[in-house]
Protein backbone atom coordinates (compact mmCIF):
# COMPACT_ATOMS: atom_id res chain seq x y z
CA UNK A 1 0.00 0.00 0.00
CA UNK A 2 1.31 3.51 -0.88
CA UNK A 3 1.61 6.48 0.90
CA UNK A 4 -1.56 8.36 -0.90
CA UNK A 5 -3.79 5.21 -0.13
CA UNK A 6 -2.73 5.33 3.56
CA UNK A 7 -3.63 8.97 3.53
CA UNK A 8 -7.15 8.74 2.16
CA UNK A 9 -7.92 5.55 4.23
CA UNK A 10 -6.72 7.68 6.94
CA UNK A 11 -8.81 10.74 6.12
CA UNK A 12 -11.95 8.77 5.64
CA UNK A 13 -11.71 7.06 8.92
CA UNK A 14 -11.03 10.50 10.46
CA UNK A 15 -14.16 12.24 8.48
CA UNK A 16 -16.49 8.43 9.53
CA UNK A 17 -15.61 9.22 13.32
CA UNK A 18 -16.09 13.20 13.33
CA UNK A 19 -20.12 12.18 12.12
CA UNK A 20 -20.30 9.84 14.41
CA UNK A 21 -19.70 11.74 17.20
CA UNK A 22 -20.91 15.17 15.82
CA UNK A 23 -23.97 14.71 13.88
CA UNK A 24 -27.54 13.43 15.71
CA UNK A 25 -28.51 10.05 14.42
CA UNK A 26 -32.03 9.93 12.57
CA UNK A 27 -33.68 7.33 14.37
CA UNK A 28 -36.08 5.28 12.37
CA UNK A 29 -39.17 7.52 14.58
CA UNK A 30 -37.18 10.29 14.73
CA UNK A 31 -36.13 10.90 18.47
CA UNK A 32 -33.00 13.47 18.34
CA UNK A 33 -29.98 10.81 19.10
CA UNK A 34 -26.50 11.49 19.94
CA UNK A 35 -23.30 9.62 20.87
CA UNK A 36 -24.87 10.17 24.33
CA UNK A 37 -28.16 9.02 23.66
CA UNK A 38 -32.04 10.15 23.21
CA UNK A 39 -31.80 14.05 24.09
CA UNK A 40 -28.50 14.09 24.72
CA UNK A 41 -28.08 11.22 27.53
CA UNK A 42 -30.37 13.38 30.11
CA UNK A 43 -33.50 12.14 31.90
CA UNK A 44 -36.64 12.59 30.57
CA UNK A 45 -38.49 12.04 33.55
CA UNK A 46 -36.57 14.57 35.28
CA UNK A 47 -37.39 17.47 33.49
CA UNK A 48 -41.18 17.08 35.08
CA UNK A 49 -40.38 15.90 38.46
CA UNK A 50 -37.22 17.20 39.49
CA UNK A 51 -37.93 19.95 37.69
CA UNK A 52 -34.36 20.53 36.02
CA UNK A 53 -32.58 19.20 33.47
CA UNK A 54 -30.34 15.98 35.19
CA UNK A 55 -28.31 13.57 33.00
CA UNK A 56 -29.14 10.08 33.31
CA UNK A 57 -26.68 7.43 34.18
CA UNK A 58 -25.72 4.05 32.24
CA UNK A 59 -27.52 1.75 34.85
CA UNK A 60 -30.89 2.77 33.73
CA UNK A 61 -31.60 3.21 30.09
CA UNK A 62 -34.27 1.74 27.94
CA UNK A 63 -35.33 2.05 24.33
CA UNK A 64 -38.36 3.34 22.55
CA UNK A 65 -39.13 4.38 19.15
CA UNK A 66 -35.47 3.17 18.09
CA UNK A 67 -33.56 5.33 20.99
CA UNK A 68 -31.77 4.48 24.24
CA UNK A 69 -32.80 6.72 27.06
CA UNK A 70 -30.97 7.39 29.90
CA UNK A 71 -32.73 8.18 33.21
CA UNK A 72 -31.53 8.77 37.21
CA UNK A 73 -33.28 6.38 38.46
CA UNK A 74 -34.84 2.85 37.98
CA UNK A 75 -38.35 4.84 39.33
CA UNK A 76 -37.73 7.61 36.38
CA UNK A 77 -36.75 4.73 33.69
CA UNK A 78 -40.32 3.01 34.94
CA UNK A 79 -42.17 5.59 35.03
CA UNK A 80 -41.10 6.43 31.26
CA UNK A 81 -41.35 2.55 30.32
CA UNK A 82 -44.83 3.00 31.23
CA UNK A 83 -46.20 6.38 29.58
CA UNK A 84 -43.35 7.19 27.17
CA UNK A 85 -45.47 10.00 25.33
CA UNK A 86 -46.22 11.52 28.91
CA UNK A 87 -42.31 12.15 29.37
CA UNK A 88 -41.04 12.38 26.07
CA UNK A 89 -40.13 15.93 24.65
CA UNK A 90 -42.31 17.41 21.91
CA UNK A 91 -41.02 16.79 18.08
CA UNK A 92 -38.71 13.85 19.51
CA UNK A 93 -36.64 16.16 21.01
CA UNK A 94 -35.77 18.21 18.31
CA UNK A 95 -35.72 22.39 18.87
CA UNK A 96 -39.32 23.65 18.88
CA UNK A 97 -38.18 26.56 17.94
CA UNK A 98 -36.71 25.22 14.86
CA UNK A 99 -39.57 22.43 14.12
CA UNK A 100 -41.36 25.78 14.04
CA UNK A 101 -39.41 27.16 11.74
CA UNK A 102 -39.18 24.19 9.15
CA UNK A 103 -36.03 22.55 10.29
CA UNK A 104 -34.96 19.47 12.72
CA UNK A 105 -32.21 21.31 14.88
CA UNK A 106 -30.38 19.80 17.68
CA UNK A 107 -30.56 21.04 20.91
CA UNK A 108 -28.86 21.75 24.26
CA UNK A 109 -30.80 19.94 27.16
CA UNK A 110 -30.30 22.62 29.34
CA UNK A 111 -32.91 24.74 27.12
CA UNK A 112 -36.07 23.21 28.02
CA UNK A 113 -39.74 24.55 29.04
CA UNK A 114 -42.78 22.52 30.39
CA UNK A 115 -46.19 24.17 28.69
CA UNK A 116 -48.90 22.31 29.38
CA UNK A 117 -47.34 19.04 30.88
CA UNK A 118 -45.76 18.73 27.92
CA UNK A 119 -41.18 19.19 27.44
CA UNK A 120 -40.21 21.50 24.74
CA UNK A 121 -36.44 21.52 24.45
CA UNK A 122 -34.89 24.08 22.09
CA UNK A 123 -31.03 24.62 20.88
CA UNK A 124 -29.74 27.20 23.14
CA UNK A 125 -30.67 29.53 26.26
CA UNK A 126 -31.25 32.47 24.02
CA UNK A 127 -33.19 30.64 21.22
CA UNK A 128 -35.25 29.66 23.97
CA UNK A 129 -35.68 33.05 25.05
CA UNK A 130 -37.14 34.17 21.98
CA UNK A 131 -39.16 30.72 22.15
CA UNK A 132 -41.03 31.52 25.57
CA UNK A 133 -42.01 35.34 24.48
CA UNK A 134 -44.22 33.71 21.85
CA UNK A 135 -44.72 30.55 22.85
CA UNK A 136 -48.18 29.73 21.51
CA UNK A 137 -46.98 30.88 17.86
CA UNK A 138 -44.34 28.39 17.49
CA UNK A 139 -45.95 25.83 19.41
CA UNK A 140 -48.93 25.65 16.63
CA UNK A 141 -46.03 26.29 14.00
CA UNK A 142 -44.25 23.36 15.27
CA UNK A 143 -47.65 21.30 15.54
CA UNK A 144 -47.86 21.92 11.48
CA UNK A 145 -44.13 21.18 10.27
CA UNK A 146 -43.83 17.67 13.00
CA UNK A 147 -42.61 15.52 11.41
CA UNK A 148 -42.65 16.88 7.66
CA UNK A 149 -39.32 19.04 8.66
CA UNK A 150 -37.84 15.32 8.84
CA UNK A 151 -37.78 15.02 4.60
Amino acid sequence: MNVKSMIDILTAVAFATVLIFTVPVLAADAIYSNWQGAIAGYDPVAYHTAGKPVKGVSNFTTEWKGAKWYFVSAENRDRFAAEPEKFAPQYGGYCAYGVAKGSAVKIDPEAWYIVRGKLYLNYSKGIQKTWVDNQVKYITAADKNWPNVLN
